[in-house]
C-alpha cells in the first residue's frame, strides 16, 4: 500500500471509529438499525461505494470492520481481567456488533457494484446502438449482437430521438451484425418500424441474409408491411430514389479539361 492509500485508509479508520464511539455513547446496541447508528450507516455506505468503484472486493471492502475483533477482545481482556462472566457478555455483544456492521457493509458493497454495472451496461446499450446520417433526410441504425428487450427500447429511443432532430423521411435498420432473429427478434424489429412510422418515417430493413430469410419464413413471422434488402448498400439506394434524388456515375472521359 503506497502513502497516499495508507493516509486515507488511517483516515478512514479515525472516522470510522469516532461515529463507531457516539454510536455506543449514544445507547447503541447490536441492532444497528436505530437512529443512533445513522452516521455509522451513512459512512459505510460512502465507503463501501468508494470502495466498488475503485474496483476492490467485498472481503477486502468489510475486512476494516472485521479487523477490529482482535484489538477489542484485548482491550475488553485487559478491562475485565478479573470478571470471567461479564468479559464473556462483552465479547459475544461486541462480536455481534460487529458482524453486523460487516453484513452491512457487505450489503452496501454489492448494492453499489449492481449499480456501477447496470450504469455500464446501459452506457454499452448506447454506444453499440449508433444512427448514422446517411444523407439530408435518411438514416441507418446498423445492428451488431443479440437483440433483446431491454437493447431494443434503446434501439427504439435513440432512433426516434435522431428522427426528430434531423427530421428525417427514411430510416434504414441493418441486421447484417445479428446472428440469430427468432420470433422475439422479429416482433422488436416490428415494434421500432411502426413507432418509426408514427414519427412520419418511412423504415426499411436490411441485412437480410438467406439463412435469416428462411428463418423468419419457418416462424411464420409477417414482415410483409415492412421494405427489406439485402443489404444496407440497396436499401440506401431505395430510400434515395424514393426521396427523389438518385446517385449518377461521373463520366471522367468527358471532364472539362484543366487550365
Amino acid at each position: 500500500m503506497s502513502k497516499p492509500e495508507q493516509k486515507e485508509a488511517d483516515r478512514q479508520s479515525r472516522e470510522f471509529l469516532g461515529s463507531l464511539q457516539t454510536a455506543l455513547q449514544r445507547g447503541g446496541t447490536e441492532d444497528i438499525g436505530g437512529p443512533e447508528w445513522i452516521t455509522v450507516r451513512e459512512f459505510l455506505t460512502d465507503f463501501s461505494a468508494v470502495r466498488a468503484k475503485n474496483g476492490y472486493s467485498p472481503s477486502e471492502t468489510a475486512s476494516m470492520i472485521f479487523s477490529l475483533k482482535e484489538s477489542l477482545f484485548f482491550a475488553l481482556q485487559e478491562e475485565y481481567a478479573a470478571d470471567a462472566g461479564a468479559l464473556g457478555s462483552a465479547v459475544w455483544t461486541s462480536s455481534k456488533l460487529l458482524d453486523n456492521l460487516g453484513l452491512f457493509t457487505m450489503e452496501a458493497f454489492q448494492k453499489s457494484r449492481e449499480e456501477i454495472i447496470s450504469r455500464q451496461q446501459q452506457e454499452l446499450l448506447e454506444l453499440s446502438t449508433p444512427v448514422v446520417r446517411l444523407w439530408d433526410n435518411i438514416l441507418a441504425l446498423p445492428l451488431i449482437g443479440t437483440l433483446d428487450s431491454a437493447r431494443t427500447q434503446v434501439v427504439m429511443e435513440n432512433l426516434l430521438e435522431a428522427i426528430v432532430a434531423t427530421r428525417s423521411d427514411f430510416a434504414i435498420i441493418d441486421i447484417t451484425g445479428v446472428p440469430v432473429v427468432d420470433t422475439l427478434v422479429a416482433q422488436h424489429l416490428l415494434k421500432t418500424v411502426a413507432a418509426a412510422r408514427l414519427m412520419g418515417a418511412d423504415c426499411l430493413i436490411s441485412g437480410i441474409r438467406p439463412q435469416i430469410a428462411q428463418t423468419i419464413i419457418h416462424l411464420g413471422v409477417d414482415l410483409a408491411g415492412v421494405t427489406t434488402k439485402a443489404t444496407l448498400a440497396d436499401a440506401f439506394a431505395l430510400a434515395l430514389r424514393r426521396s427523389g434524388n438518385r446517385v449518377v456515375r461521373e463520366d471522367k472521359t468527358k471532364r472539362a479539361p484543366v487550365r
